[in-house]
């Protein structure tokens, strides 16, 4: 907790779902220790988790009152997502690898988190069908943020990205207005893996959706 406020975090709601989120059920075996330092976490297929304050820094800037619809981009093993969870009506997490899904789905279950759909697929392009979005997390790093995502904002939704070729990135906080998806402020700089799909980069293994 000293680590998310030193960061800047003051919404006592997501400190509180930080507090009783337990990280070490969302890390692979043998790297529970790592769980509770702020740290990344290899989670398996060249991916890692985001450390807990980057997390809710890019959470707490989706200003998030609990009436939400939510869209993250890049599940992992699910602890952001139950952060989101525990914040919003309700959140669609896409997540390109399979593996990890079925990990996450798992771990989330453990927790008792129900409010969330997961879906297995091409997460640069979004969740359409569920789509509009009040706020939008994207937990990988491109130069821009793709078209399909743009497109499933809400009028004045908010969404949160790296921006940056995938290694060294700023993460910008963007609102949707009648013009299109506005940069509000740049929240910090920060090493993101890359968004691979058919909007993001390509992916690293063939069968991967």
């Amino acid at each position: 907790m000293r680590a998310l406020e030193a960061a800047g975090i003051r919404d006592e709601r997501l400190l509180k779902a930080v507090r009783t989120t337990p990280r070490a059920g969302f890390v692979p075996a043998g790297q529970e220790a790592a769980a509770y330092r702020d740290v990344p976490v290899a989670i398996g297929q060249g991916q890692v988790t985001t450390q807990p304050s980057l997390s809710a820094m890019m959470i707490e800037s989706l200003g998030l009152d609990g009436s939400e619809h939510v869209l993250e981009v890049g599940t992992g093993l699910g602890f952001q997502t139950a952060l989101l969870a525990r914040l919003a009506a309700d959140v669609v997490s896409i997540e390109m690898r399979p593996d990890l899904a079925r990990q996450a789905r798992e771990n989330l279950a453990r927790q008792g988190v129900r409010n969330v759909e997961l879906r297995v697929g091409d997460g640069s392009g979004g969740v359409p069908d569920r789509a509009p979005y009040d706020a939008v997390l994207v937990s990988a790093a491109f130069p821009e943020v793709p078209a399909p995502l743009v497109a499933q904002v809400r009028p004045r939704g908010r969404l949160v990205q790296p921006i940056g070729p995938g290694g060294r990135e700023q993460v910008v906080h963007f609102e949707r207005t009648t013009s299109g998806l506005e940069p509000l402020r740049v929240l910090t700089a920060a090493r993101f893996v890359r968004l691979q799909g058919r909007h993001g980069f390509p992916p690293d293994d063939a069968e991967h959706p």
